[in-house]
């Protein structure tokens, strides 16, 4: 899949293990990736619906998160003509990824623990 053909900034990571978070975030910064981050879904719709905020490229959704897992974010997302059509590229330790991914329409799935290769590769197609 390819990036949106609207304008976009960045990556919204939302995840709960906050040392993964810092991680992610360490990692996409230091390649010059603007970020955003989340704990929970709740906290990321709320991030992506401040007027005007700029949306993300591409979200890397945790699936199991406390207050809002990522099953009811993307449920959410996909219901809100305006975010619906950011990709999301699925984070989990799940050895079914891939399955997870595609049964909540994800354009890609990462299995925990991510080599910084393969995460850097999974986003790069989406930002501008």
């Amino acid at each position: 899949m390819t990036a949106p053909a609207r304008a976009c900034g960045g990556v919204l990571v939302v995840e709960d293990d906050a040392d993964i978070l810092r991680a992610i975030v360490q990692v996409l910064q230091d390649e010059g990736t603007t970020v955003r981050a989340a704990e929970n879904g709740r906290v990321a719709l709320t991030m992506l619906r401040e007027p005007g905020a700029t949306l993300p490229c591409v979200i890397l959704l945790d699936l199991m998160m406390p207050v809002m897992d990522g099953w009811a974010f993307r449920a959410e997302q996909l219901r809100d003509p305006a975010l619906a059509d950011i990709p999301v590229i699925v984070l989990t330790a799940d050895g079914h990824a891939v399955e997870k991914a595609t049964l909540m329409n994800g354009a890609n799935a990462l299995r925990k623990p991510v080599e910084l290769e393969t995460l850097l590769a999974a986003v790069a197609p989406y930002l501008t």
